[in-house]
């Protein structure tokens, strides 16, 4: 077996997999998002994930490496609608506040691709999360001081400050952006 890649440039996924003892690089796939939809489907996340494990898996195997390409994508749902990341303070506050006092689910879709022989798998996490009734001004706060920009539904539970989450039910590495258990499960089945 070859090394494993992940094809990423999130620092919380290559913190879980550093986590997790798994020797790895990085090389990010520049596989373009379309997040045009809005409706959520376990279909859609894990086409994202699978195409941007491929386009990595595609460029080691033109340079006959052999590797395992990691691709990933992570989504917040709330009413079977998919939150992206915020594109600006305005629809960041909009994301919090809809998400305030309600369960919300996250789904990350991991894929592994062997370059070699494009043998794949394609498989998703989902936890469910429940936030308190967050004031404007926690809402503000966050904003302010973390900058969740770069967030699936504005926000990265890892940061979030007591007092704004009621509860937490599946793997928490999934809401960070790589659920452990599953990706061990993939890196062993191919």
């Amino acid at each position: 077996m070859g090394k494993i890649i992940l094809g990423s440039s999130s620092p919380r996924r290559a913190d879980i997999l550093k986590k997790m003892k798994i020797d790895f690089e990085v090389l990010p796939s520049s596989y373009v998002e379309q997040h045009d939809k809005t409706d959520f489907s376990y279909d859609f996340v894990e086409n994202l994930a699978y195409n941007k494990a491929l386009y990595v898996a595609k460029e080691l195997q033109s340079q006959k490496k052999n590797s395992l390409v990691l691709g990933a994508d992570t989504i917040v749902v709330i009413d079977n609608k998919i939150l992206g990341k915020p594109t600006d303070k305005q629809n960041a506050y909009k994301m919090l506040k809809e998400l305030s006092n309600k369960t919300h689910f996250v789904v990350t879709s991991v894929a592994v691709i062997n370059s070699e022989t494009m043998k794949y798998k394609v498989e998703s996490d989902t936890t469910y999360v429940t936030f308190e009734d967050l004031t404007d001004e926690q809402i503000n706060y966050y904003i302010e001081t973390y900058k969740p920009y770069d967030k699936a539904g504005a926000y990265g539970i890892q940061e979030l400050p007591q007092g704004y989450v009621k509860e937490v039910k599946g793997d928490i590495d999934n809401v960070i952006g790589l659920p452990s258990k599953l990706v061990k499960k993939l890196l062993n089945e191919i």
